[in-house]
């Protein structure tokens, strides 16, 4: 969730506490106004921490929220669907076109960061998912290779190395990764070397 304000924490309480609460937020994601939108997305995101079961029977709508067209509706819908990613995959699955439109918008960083975020998280749920999505992690990782987000997209790419990878993704990973395990500095080498140790 996006800074929080004592109102946002409010607002997050009382949609966890009351469901006609989180139905508004719900159908506000589809609302005219944009920063009715931005709003309802980001208290839906800090929901999401909270409790990410309450979200569940919403998938569909959060899924739908992605094709808004302002950064902040999307990248919140994004953190609140990889929040619900463990409790029903197969709903969040639906996001990955979204996602991937996500992942390659020019103009937002912190969307582009949740893209990878959630595509990790779904791909390192089972082999196949992990072989559906892995083609966007790799052109994820060489695009913003240097990026102000890349270190944190590298945090979602260890989660990603350590979950229920396909082999052919676990050694197209490790050649990924090889170079900057070698060859990169600082942070970018421990974080390069711990996928290649996870996926070795």
């Amino acid at each position: 969730m996006s800074a929080e304000t004592p109102e946002d924490v409010q607002r997050v309480e009382e949609a966890v506490a009351n469901p006609e609460v989180l139905k508004g937020l719900i159908e506000a994601l589809s609302d005219g106004s944009r920063r009715g939108r931005q709003q309802a997305a980001k208290v839906i995101a800090g929901v999401a921490a909270v409790n990410a079961e309450l979200l569940v029977p919403y998938a569909s709508d959060l899924v739908d929220a992605l094709e808004r067209p302002e950064a902040q509706t999307r990248w919140e819908c994004l953190d609140a669907l990889t929040q619900m990613v463990p409790l029903d995959a197969k709903a969040c699955e639906k996001a990955v076109l979204g996602a991937e439109a996500a992942l390659f918008d020019e103009d937002s960083g912190p969307l582009r960061l949740a893209a990878m975020r959630f595509l990790c998280k779904l791909g390192a749920t089972t082999e196949a998912r992990s072989t559906k999505v892995w083609s966007l992690i790799d052109e994820g990782i060489q695009c913003y290779h240097g990026d102000l987000e890349f270190q944190d997209m590298l945090l979602a790419v260890i989660d990603f190395s350590q979950g229920k990878l396909d082999g052919s993704v676990k050694e197209a990973l490790a050649d990924r990764m090889r170079f900057d395990s070698t060859n990169g500095k600082g942070m970018l080498k421990r974080r390069a070397t711990q996928i290649l140790e996870n996926v070795s």
